[in-house]
């Protein structure tokens, strides 16, 4: 107790900030130079004196940028003192050399309100994050083809990383410690040695920060296991771990590495992501509960991983790629974290704080904020209708299928169109479908091919001239494992039927970033089709847009994207954010890519999950 005690008083006054209603004073310059953030082989050191971080994650792309500030408010109100956040290098340079620091993705704004509300920010820039997202982060454009090595010298990926790196550096350097600003420490790549081990390519990586301008501590982060791959001599080294894992048997095994200190748990995996058609994952609370224990008696640095998940909008959700088939990753990034989808706090979140509050003292807590409105709608039909077709755009001709990456498209959906030159039947057949396809001759729908069961091919009888049309849906590109960077989309392959090739294809690429040419009527559209409905609002309020009765595709609010929705479950609602609707008339837009008769939707504060009775 009086070591959290001291490291409690060295927060405040290593700050020269006065704590009022939480907010953290930004350092004056004649400090600046004195306070920085170091270690020895036991503790972390702020301003010379032992500090003990306790941290939670949240990413900025995730959380509506309107909830930012309530969010950290709970990250404090449970006692933590750092916010810990991955930067997203896709959602900022979505083209090679255009960049996106605006809104949402304004991650300078995210660590100056942290610094506001008095939280000190762990930094993890990647360029690798993982974290369920689309690619771990890589931008499409960065792997055009497979023979693209990433995390490692190539240069081919190296110089992109260094570019990007150091244009990130111009945001967030000045917002360092030594400078004034809240960060005090910054990762050197991400969970490595779950990957490789080539410390000539992690050496490079951590120059490569250097020079980008980020100075002040460094550390990597791994699995217990995979520490000895991962670490770097001579830098701090965090071990990431779950629920059901015992604490004192994890720093165990790091030690085995590395001995000494300091010692923190860097993820503290509370719950588990979920993916398309399986069971919602939830994570029991007491082994949790065992393990911080331990660490807090031991005095070690903790970050929670999540704190609060909240939501990959768009097409950011990510997919796993391994032995066990395909796997994409829900929208939903509930986590089953202490604070929910929406940003409630769970009873996970209130037993981890009841712990806390016999270890902290008790001015550690910031007041919980108010709680945010909910609102519900009753059912409404969406009766106008508009084609996919719409949305067609000139096409590129190629000998062969043609992957995303090498169309210039990084996510979204691509029609590949052929026209027989011959008669043929017997299985039409790709190298592989990436990742789900809708197949038709003459707008005569045939099935569908679904990668997570493998499915490559289908049985085709087909007279010349007739037009085969496959529309393939993308969904993530592969965040982890040896297959990152290896998950270019769309058909890939030579395309057969029977024993003949096909060649001579159209491809008409279908990003949509864009529904402004869209047309809508009232009249019912057969096929791959946007319905739309306007309602109206007296107040607004967060809530789930109940997607049960539809097939599969994607939702718009008021143009925001709210993610992806797939019958298969186990998520059967979107997360709408209050700051996304408006009183008066608001808009509603969904693609379903299936057929369907009840074209409804309605709303309420609770998610809904597959599992009987887990809904919120």
């Amino acid at each position: 107790m009086e070591y959290l005690m001291t490291t409690r008083r060295s927060f405040l006054t290593g700050t020269t900030a006065v704590l009022a209603a939480g907010g953290l004073s930004p350092l004056s310059p004649a400090l600046a130079a004195n306070a920085r953030f170091t270690s020895d082989d036991t503790h972390f050191l702020l301003d010379g004196k032992p500090f003990q971080i306790l941290a939670g994650e949240m990413h900025y792309p995730r959380i509506p940028r309107a909830c930012w500030r309530d969010r950290m408010q709970k990250l404090k109100a449970m006692g933590l003192n750092t916010l810990t956040t991955y930067v997203f290098w896709n959602a900022h340079e979505p083209k090679p050399g255009h960049f996106d620091f605006a809104d949402n993705m304004d991650i300078a704004a995210y660590i100056r309100m942290a610094q506001e509300e008095g939280l000190w920010v762990n930094l993890r820039p990647g360029p690798y994050v993982c974290a369920e997202w689309d690619g771990g982060g890589f931008p499409a454009w960065l792997l055009p083809t497979p023979d693209v090595q990433p995390r490692s010298t190539d240069p081919r990926y190296f110089k992109p990383v260094e570019a990007w790196l150091k244009r990130l550096g111009k945001e967030l350097s000045p917002l360092l410690i030594d400078k004034g600003g809240p960060i005090i420490m910054t990762q050197v790549e991400n969970e490595y040695g779950a990957f490789g081990k080539d410390q000539v390519y992690l050496q490079q990586q951590m120059k490569a920060l250097r020079a980008a301008g980020f100075s002040g501590l460094l550390y990597t982060a791994d699995p217990s296991e995979y520490f000895a791959n991962g670490s770097i001599p001579g830098l701090v080294g965090g071990i990431n771990f779950g629920t059901m894992a015992k604490a004192e048997k994890e720093f165990s095994d790091r030690a085995k590495v590395r001995p000494t200190g300091p010692y923190m748990c860097s993820e503290l995996w509370g719950g588990w992501f979920d993916s398309f058609g399986r069971i919602h994952e939830t994570m029991p609370t007491q082994p949790l509960i065992d393990s911080l224990k331990w660490m807090l008696e031991n005095k070690y640095s903790i970050s929670f991983y999540m704190l609060h998940g909240g939501t990959s909008f768009g097409f950011t959700a990510g997919a796993n790629w391994n032995k066990d088939g395909y796997q994409p990753q829900i929208s939903s990034y509930d986590y089953d974290a202490l604070l929910d989808e929406a940003g409630r706090p769970t009873p996970k979140y209130m037993s981890v704080q009841a712990l806390f509050k016999a270890y902290l003292p008790a001015d550690t807590f910031a007041p919980m904020p108010a709680a945010e409105k909910a609102i519900s709608l009753p059912r409404f039909r969406l009766k106008e209708s508009a084609s996919l077709d719409q949305l067609l755009p000139s096409s590129i001709k190629a000998a062969n299928p043609q992957t995303l990456e090498a169309l210039g498209q990084n996510n979204g959906l691509v029609l590949y169109r052929h026209t027989l030159k011959n008669d043929a039947s017997g299985q039409l057949h790709f190298e592989d479908v990436r990742d789900y396809a809708l197949v038709k001759i003459n707008d005569k729908a045939l099935g569908a091919l679904d990668r997570r069961y493998n499915e490559t091919g289908m049985d085709v009888a087909a007279r010349s001239g007739d037009k085969l049309d496959i529309l393939v849906d993308t969904m993530g590109h592969c965040n982890y494992g040896k297959n990152i960077g290896k998950d270019q989309k769309g058909l890939i392959g030579e395309a057969r039927l029977g024993d003949a090739p096909l060649t001579d294809w159209e491809h008409y690429c279908l990003p949509l970033d864009t529904l402004s040419q869209l047309r809508f009527a009232g009249a019912p559209t057969d096929g791959p089709a946007f319905y739309r409905a306007r309602f109206s609002l007296t107040e607004v309020g967060y809530t789930f847009l109940d997607m049960r009765g539809w097939g599969k595709g994607h939702v718009w609010i008021n143009g925001h994207n709210l993610g992806r929705y797939w019958s298969v479950g186990p998520q059967q609602a979107l997360f709408v954010p209050a700051s996304w609707l408006k009183a008066g008339e608001n808009e509603v837009i969904v693609l379903d890519l299936h057929p369907g008769s009840d074209r409804s939707l309605a709303a309420s504060p609770k998610q809904i999950w597959d599992l009987p009775g887990s809904g919120i």
